[in-house]
């Protein structure tokens, strides 16, 4: 990494729930100079039923690995609200950069310094991996949710006046300075969180740059219903046309 990075302050925030198979293998996969680079790797487990917590507790042991730590919620608070937890730990931490990376091996881990570069060249407030741009179907995404993804992204660009190849990704890249810019802790405890982070950062005038990367679908199992999961992205679409004719005051796009 050039001199530049060095400079920055980084940590890797993992999402998991009930990620207990996966996330040794997400853990293996993140490269061996990403892992003596960033400050610190965090697992923030959403309460899982399953073994998630302990089987990251006991990861860190065998592996020796200083900067890895393991936290679980109390409760299940919802992905977006999994996120906010995990983004207000990096902030509260003085941290420059946070990578939210997700436990089920859907992401490559390998791509890690991919997504960093943009802010290494102080080209980017918000760097996420696109897995529409990185030939999605080949890595076995199902066709339906390809399509749905296709046609939510549609919709999102034409309301926004945008032109991201997708807004669903999982594998994100946060400058800090910018996360306090925004007040992310109104959008969505659930899966929708994701695009309403982005119409804020859109609002905000925020840089956000999409880079390609590959995607596998195993048999890991979704926790994600797709048609509740794209009646709230439209729903969000709504608010955020409503709020900017002026017509209902939306506190979370009212970003100045």
């Amino acid at each position: 990494m050039s001199s530049s990075s060095s400079r920055l302050r980084i940590a890797i925030y993992i999402s998991t729930y009930n990620a207990g198979q996966t996330l040794p293998l997400v853990l293996d996969r993140i490269p061996e100079a990403v892992k003596e680079r960033v400050e610190e790797i965090f697992v923030i487990d959403n309460a899982s039923p399953d073994n998630t917590y302990l089987i990251g507790v006991g990861y860190k042991s065998e592996k020796g690995l200083p900067n890895l730590n393991i936290y679980k919620n109390e409760r299940n608070l919802g992905y977006g609200g999994s996120q906010k937890v995990a983004y207000r730990y990096a902030i509260e931490r003085g941290y420059d950069v946070v990578v939210m990376l997700h436990g089920d091996a859907q992401y490559a881990p390998e791509k890690i310094a991919h997504l960093l570069e943009p802010f290494e060249n102080g080209e980017a407030d918000m760097v996420f991996g696109s897995r529409i741009a990185g030939l999605p179907l080949k890595g076995g995404m199902p066709l339906y949710r390809f399509l749905g993804n296709k046609c939510l992204t549609a919709v999102e660009n034409y309301v926004l006046d945008w032109n991201l190849s997708e807004y669903h990704s999982g594998f994100r890249v946060f400058s800090c300075a910018a996360l306090r810019q925004i007040p992310f802790q109104l959008c969505a405890d659930d899966y929708h969180f994701d695009t309403e982070i982005l119409v804020q950062f859109k609002l905000k005038g925020l840089r956000v740059i999409e880079r390609p990367i590959p995607t596998y679908y195993g048999d890991e199992k979704s926790y994600v219903n797709v048609w509740r999961y794209g009646l709230d992205v439209l729903y969000a679409m709504l608010e955020y046309i409503l709020h900017k004719k002026g017509i209902h005051r939306v506190a979370k796009f009212d970003i100045s």
